[in-house]
């Protein structure tokens, strides 16, 4: 096989990133405009007649049927060509199945018959030539509903929620380790806490939206997607149709955060009008619509049991977790998986139970379960180690452990307690006021907070296939998708130096079905699986290049040393002789030489366990007329293997860091419980950080080989950044009032009451 040293990813340089990391390739699209999103294919992919245009009409109560729907007026308002509703919708799969290998491409039917299943749920869809006029139509439907009361308090019904088994993929939600009740009796020091956190919602920038076209029996979906295969596998399940006649396109993505790892009712409904009208249909979600038709992340509630003896030493963890799921459907938020995973403990029980309401579905967000359950863990750690009267860094550099506490599995890496210490010198953490409460400026309390950051990392199967041309130019191949993350600019670089070519070479073609399918963005997993499968691809290509060299009698290289071969400059060589790589792929063909790569998730290291660390470090300010908190400064620091890409890198553990903080101070979605909907349905009640509520933020990441979690050597990072920031931030209000919140986002209304009377500033 040829070595291609120093280029290909191999040893030596395996151990070595690539450096402070190019540009994005797709830049300069985007910020030209020039990128096509979802609703925006017209003339950029589709160049068809013009687009008919879809409204969605959401139901308004959150249970109950469908009595009538007047469509007189609707139908015939200007520019309209098609009402549909349950009464004239065609056959569809019914939903599920409810376990599923993909959940993603489970059937959704829509409007197939007259149950209302959440407020929001769609009940009618118009189809008109304008978007003004298709609204205007679907506003003039008059529905006549029957209501049942609805069950959408979760706190209302925890004693309701019921022990699941299994979890999507399998993984158990319960884990028991020894006898956690037994020594939690029995351990010397002990905390019994509880907490909650709120339920959020995505809110990407890019709606969700679906451009449906029909040719014949195959059917074309442009769509903001981050899973392109699963969602062609759901959709031709609710169209009881070949899986080989449906082609799901997905470019660009303005955000996902996982709200876009499902498919939701724009793609059925286009998909269905476009073919009752044999003419293309396109709908976007309004914003509001985005709350109730789309996903979210549960409102938990938590109850954590932490014993330790007087040193420190972890005896007891217990965590249990409530959380919603939608009455038809079976999502569980592993809240408790830091809990399984981040300290030692020779006693630990986790427990998840699950309210089924009449809610729309939670889904995965940003760090299903890890990041409530972090705010929970870390901070009953921080008040753990308030009640041994130990440093909070000190009693997690005393619990860590080379083994995974509840498998036993030896982690390939694990570098906690070098985040941690870098963390506190780099953040000045000797600086922590000891007694809380105490340092003031001005009217503003100052406290320190710190938190761990722990996320499993996982592969999953992913091919790719790449092509080199006669001009030199390297075209790679592959059905997955870049949500914004800088996946084409990753993938060009691993491209580019699996092959010795300059990244100006290579083109990345991604987010379609038409090419190898692999298994989108998602879980963080999308760097390490895709990469994976395209190293592989350049790796088969480097051989057949390199064959087809030395066997050539017109090539410099012939008869040459295989083993002394290099791809560098665009070029293969051998010593001094060597020639350019498009005049070797045109003489070998003139369509240009291919290859193919495939990982497997098959191939994760077996009896070990793997994932991602960090450490959060957290000042802020909290005003003690008022009650606002700010955050003033964060670092966090953090060992996640190889860096493919160090500013696409920051960007997301930056990004992560702050919508932790979000998640502790601003975020949350309040359900009208009446009516079963979302009250903060808009960006201007639902609130997100600006930049104006965030400080100073370091990212720091530490050096880092581990060969042994993928062919490329890269641990999933997107989401480790949420994990624990949340917790330092909460943990820095108690060190600054001297206050303990347990309920999450800490808005001023629920810390003011408790903070001491102002005698003066």
């Amino acid at each position: 096989m040829a070595d291609g040293t120093p280029k290909g990813l191999r040893e030596p340089s395996l151990d070595g990133p690539f450096g402070p990391g190019i540009d994005r390739v797709d830049g300069r699209l985007k910020v030209t405009g020039h990128a096509p999103y979802a609703y925006e294919y017209q003339g950029a992919e589709y160049h068809g007649p013009e687009p008919l245009v879809g409204y969605i009409v959401p139901a308004t109560i959150a249970t109950g049927r469908v009595v009538s729907i007047d469509d007189a007026v609707a139908s015939r308002a200007p520019g309209v060509r098609l009402v549909l509703t349950h009464a004239n919708a065609p056959p569809q799969a019914p939903w599920g199945p409810l376990v599923a290998q993909d959940r993603f491409a489970r059937a959704q039917p829509m409007l197939s018959d007259d149950r209302v299943r959440h407020y929001g749920d769609p009940v009618a869809f118009v189809v008109a030539d304008t978007f003004e006029q298709a609204r205007a139509a679907a506003m003039a439907l008059v529905v006549h509903y029957e209501s049942d009361t609805p069950q959408a308090d979760l706190r209302r019904h925890l004693d309701q929620a019921k022990v699941l088994s299994k979890m999507d993929g399998g993984e158990s939600p319960v884990s028991d380790v020894g006898d956690s009740a037994k020594a939690f009796a029995a351990a010397p020091v002990r905390v019994d806490l509880r907490y909650d956190t709120d339920y959020q919602n995505h809110a990407q920038m890019e709606p969700h939206a679906s451009l449906a076209v029909w040719n014949g029996p195959k059917l074309t979906i442009w769509c903001s997607s981050q899973m392109v295969d699963s969602h062609q596998g759901g959709v031709a399940a609710t169209l009881q149709m070949s899986k080989t006649n449906v082609r799901i396109v997905s470019r660009y993505i303005g955000g996902g955060f996982g709200g876009k790892l499902p498919y939701y009712a724009d793609q059925i409904l286009a998909a269905l009008a476009a073919k009752r009208l044999d003419h293309p249909v396109k709908v976007a979600l309004t914003r509001q619509q985005m709350f109730h038709v789309t996903s979210h992340r549960t409102q938990t509630f938590q109850h954590l049991q932490l014993g330790a003896d007087h040193d420190g030493a972890l005896q007891s963890m217990n965590h249990e977790a409530w959380v919603q799921t939608a009455r038809y459907d079976n999502f569980v938020e592993n809240v408790a998986q830091p809990t399984r995973g981040l300290y030692a403990s020779p006693n630990i029980t986790t427990l998840h139970k699950v309210a089924k309401l009449d809610l729309p579905r939670s889904d995965s967000m940003r760090a299903p379960g890890d990041a409530p359950g972090s705010l929970g863990l870390e901070c009953a750690m921080d008040e753990l180690a308030e009640r041994l009267g130990m440093d909070p860094v000190a009693l997690r550099l005393k619990n860590d452990t080379m083994v995974h506490p509840t498998s036993h599995q030896p982690y390939t890496t694990r570098k906690l307690a070098d985040c941690l210490k870098a963390g506190a010198a780099q953040f000045g953490w000797e600086r922590r006021p000891t007694r809380p409460g105490t340092v003031r400026d001005g009217e503003w309390l100052i406290g320190y907070g710190m938190a761990s950051a722990y996320r499993g990392n996982m592969l999953r199967d992913a091919s790719a296939e790449v092509t080199l041309g006669a001009d030199g130019v390297l075209v790679v191949r592959l059905a997955m998708t870049d949500i914004g993350t800088g996946t084409y600019t990753v993938l060009t670089q691993i491209a580019a130096e699996s092959t010795g070519l300059p990244v100006e070479k290579v083109r990345v073609l991604m987010g379609d079905t038409a090419f190898p399918p692999t298994a989108g963005s998602g879980g963080s997993f999308g760097a390490e699986t895709s990469g994976s499968a395209v190293f592989r691809a350049c790796e088969a290509l480097r051989d057949r290049l390199a064959e087809a060299a030395v066997g050539d009698a017109r090539s410099p290289l012939h008869g040459a040393d295989m083993t002394r071969i290099a791809f560098e400059g665009g070029r293969i060589s051998s010593g001094d002789a060597g020639e350019e790589l498009g005049a070797l792929a045109g003489r070998i063909s003139p369509d240009g030489v291919t290859a193919q790569g495939k990982v497997s998730k098959a191939e994760k290291p077996q009896g070990k366990a793997e994932a991602s660390f960090g450490a959060h470090f957290a000042e802020v300010g909290v005003n003690m007329v008022t009650g606002e908190v700010r955050m003033r400064r964060m670092v966090g620091v953090f060992s996640v293997a190889r860096v493919l890409n160090a500013k696409t890198l920051r960007s997301q553990l930056l990004g992560g860091m702050i919508w932790g903080l979000s998640s502790a101070l601003i975020e949350g979605n309040e359900v009208d419980v009446r009516q079963g909907f979302f009250a903060n349905h808009d960006l201007a009640n639902y609130h997100v950080p600006i930049q104006a509520d965030v400080g100073e933020v370091e990212v720091t990441v530490l050096a880092e080989s581990d060969p042994a979690v993928n062919p490329i050597g890269v641990k999933g990072a997107g989401e480790l950044g949420i994990c624990g920031s949340g917790a330092a931030v909460v943990n820095a209000v108690y060190n600054a009032t001297g206050v303990r919140m347990r309920s999450f986002p800490i808005t001023p209304d629920k810390l003011l009451p408790h903070l001491p009377p102002v005698l003066s500033v």
